[in-house]
């Protein structure tokens, strides 16, 4: 049996699954070849939202080499990532996060029904999507590491699972707007891109009252954590009110973390209605994804969050 390019799969889906439409692109590739939309958020939102970067995430940044730096840490990291993602897709149940929290403990997508819409931004090899897929939804796999997409492409042939895997920047996706019942972003996008660009653009894409799920690293793990990226500590190493833009010594990747009241203030600018944040401890005898954190620290106090926020039609109504 000849495989089916992801290209030729996308198409396909897109016409016998409702999802959006697709059009020709001037630029960037779709794996071989890339899909690009036009519409794009308006000058009011965006002022809005650089208005409330400056104010509380200064210095800004807005160097761009991030995107082709991590682009390549994370296709050096796809070999060894391929063994646990494996082990993922096999899983009777979808599991979260650092701690491989289960679904029907969190459950964070039981306001999605069957049938929904879902992009996920930063899929890595896109074990969430392949759950969403499973549970009756149309997901959409967005990454920028062609290798990572390849060992997602080679596990749909595996378990015979089939849904777009799309290379692209999390933070200019080819959708339109208005696409979306839901945008996951499991310490994707919510850590490698710029939260000043790819939170707009999430809102972008997602339709009115679409939910947004993200996890990232706890604020307080962040501040624990030496310069070489190495294992947390249980001393304030770093500056809690620092530059949003976190380079470690031990690779060469750029993340992007920031204490709450920023993340609250950026969500509400954007155009979002904060609806929970989870502030996730492990559960006794739970074991880490990976090594940096350690159990009895992480019951201590948060190694990781999970923020839940809603699209408002008019960000003005995110206002008290």
């Amino acid at each position: 049996m000849t495989p089916i390019s992801t290209t030729e799969r996308v198409a396909g889906l897109c016409a016998s699954r409702a999802l959006p439409s697709t059009a020709p692109s001037r630029r960037g590739s779709l794996l071989s070849a890339v899909l690009r939309f036009g519409l794009k958020k308006g000058a009011h939102l965006e002022d809005e939202v650089d208005s409330v970067i400056d104010e509380v995430l200064a210095p800004p940044t807005e160097l761009s080499d991030y995107l082709e730096r991590n682009r390549i840490v994370w296709d050096e990291w796809a070999a060894k990532s391929a063994v646990g993602a494996a082990k993922a897709w096999r899983a009777d149940e979808l599991r979260w996060g650092l701690w491989n929290t289960p679904e029907s403990h969190l459950q964070l997508l039981r306001g999605l029904e069957p049938g929904a819409n879902v992009i996920e931004l930063g899929c890595g090899t896109a074990e969430v999507s392949a759950w969403l897929r499973r549970s009756g939804m149309h997901p959409v796999g967005v990454d920028l590491s062609l290798q990572q997409l390849r060992t997602a492409e080679h596990l749909q042939h595996a378990f015979g699972i089939s849904f777009p895997l799309i290379q692209a920047n999390a933070e200019d996706v080819p959708f339109d707007e208005n696409s979306f019942d839901a945008a996951i972003s499991e310490y994707g996008a919510s850590t490698w891109c710029n939260p000043r660009r790819w939170l707009p653009e999430a809102h972008r894409l997602l339709r009115p009252d679409g939910l947004l799920i993200f996890f990232t690293n706890a604020a307080i793990l962040m501040t624990c954590t030496p310069p070489d990226g190495g294992p947390v500590g249980e001393s304030l190493v770093r500056d809690y009110f620092s530059s949003y833009r976190v380079e470690f010594e031990e690779h060469a990747g750029v993340e992007f973390h920031l204490p709450h009241g920023h993340w609250v203030r950026l969500l509400r600018a954007t155009g979002f209605v904060v609806e929970n944040l989870v502030e996730l401890r492990p559960a006794p005898r739970a074991k880490p994804r990976y090594e940096f954190v350690a159990f009895d620290w992480a019951r201590r106090w948060p190694s990781e969050e999970i923020w839940i926020a809603r699209k408002v039609s008019n960000p003005a109504s995110t206002e008290p």
